[in-house]
């Protein structure tokens, strides 16, 4: 097996990447993708994009809307996320690393960490907290940064 086949998070990661270039152009919020992958590492759970189907809809928050409460899946499950999970919002009452910690993941790879454009992102501080495995892998933060450019160039400063 070669090391690009054992690299199951960096393909997981890298199809986050590619989700988050579906997303609606948007300048109040960031561009992200993420996946649900099965303690298995093999079984894609759930996908979801920012503003997968709603104008708020954050990318982890969109896949994590398919599962009832306590679903057992989701215990060995790790959520691939082009971006670090929110921790601050103003469009929703929970934040993406509330939701990932009510569903009871316990591991979280990501990108890029959020830069401080909207708010003060500590999303992988609370996570790592609360007990989570977080991994961040920056070698795929290009492919956020890229899909996010127009945020970037343009200077923009709103609450996503």
């Amino acid at each position: 097996m070669t090391a690009e086949a054992e690299d199951v998070d960096g393909r997981w990661l890298a199809h986050a990447v590619e989700l988050g270039r579906r997303c609606p152009p948007s300048t109040t919020a960031f561009s992200v993708g993420a996946v649900i992958v099965g303690g298995d590492g093999e079984t894609v759970l759930a996908e979801g994009w920012s503003r997968a189907t709603d104008p708020r809809d954050h990318a982890e928050e969109a896949a994590l809307r398919v599962f009832a409460p306590g679903d057992p899946r989701l215990a060995g499950a790790t959520v691939y996320s082009s971006l670090e999970p929110c921790s601050a919002r103003a469009s929703r009452p929970r934040t993406c690393t509330e939701l990932i910690l009510a569903a009871g993941i316990g591991r979280v790879v990501f990108a890029w960490r959020e830069p401080a454009l909207f708010v003060d992102c500590q999303g992988a501080e609370l996570l790592t907290a609360a007990g989570v495995t977080v991994v961040e892998r920056p070698e795929l933060a290009a492919g956020v940064r890229a899909a996010n450019a127009h945020l970037l160039d343009s200077g923009q400063h709103r609450t996503s």
